[in-house]
């Protein structure tokens, strides 16, 4: 438990006020695929922060919080994964399930805006050189109180629950976006209905 300057305490786990801890909704999945999420210290105090749902609710996960990244090599030499980067570009490759005797990817997530995702690569080069993966196109988030919804909307945990998902398509992974989920009810009732039709229904 901690204390913020306005008094309010929050979960030392999921980093909520801890009236609206939502820890109870954090799953604790298995993957073959490893997720490194490297977070762009802006985001660590963000109202999502939903990176910290994915770290906290798959076994196979690792958060690094990080602009410049030290020792960069040793997270991504991990005997038994191939190492490549999710994000979009001209040659990144849309995911497919795993093969029959195929080694699972070890998939490096940048959590930020879009710039500064792209900044993360910018100063990491052997992030920059690694292969590029994306998600199908045409995919439409879940975070109700954006305007534009798109592919390049999805927040983290719903990149990385679709990307497993297509990965290892035996496997259940809508656990992980419950947290989410439930963080926007959240704040769809903070605003009131009313302000919510208004505002973000079209």
């Amino acid at each position: 438990m901690t204390l913020e300057r306005t008094g309010r305490q929050r979960c030392q786990r999921c980093t909520r006020p801890l009236a609206h801890c939502l820890c109870s909704l954090i799953p604790h999945l298995p993957s073959q695929t490893r997720i490194l999420l490297v977070q762009h210290p802006d985001e660590v105090k963000h109202a999502l922060n939903t990176a910290r749902f994915v770290s906290l609710g798959l076994q196979n996960a690792e958060l690094i919080i990080a602009e410049t990244i030290a020792d960069l090599q040793q997270y991504l030499q991990q005997p038994g994964y191939r190492a490549c980067v999710l994000f979009p570009g001209e040659e990144a490759q849309e995911l497919t399930a795993y093969q029959a005797n195929q080694l699972p990817l070890l998939l490096v997530v940048p959590d930020g805006t879009w710039r500064k995702a792209r900044k993360i690569l910018y100063c990491n080069p052997l992030l920059a050189e690694l292969p590029r993966v994306t998600l199908p196109a045409g995919l439409r988030s879940r975070y109700r109180l954006r305007k534009a919804l798109s592919a390049e909307a999805l927040a983290t945990v719903e990149a990385v629950s679709c990307a497993l998902s297509i990965l290892e398509p035996d496997a259940d992974f809508s656990a992980l976006l419950r947290p989410f989920e439930a963080l926007i009810e959240g704040q769809i009732e903070a605003m009131g209905a009313e302000v919510y039709q208004r505002n973000h229904v079209d």
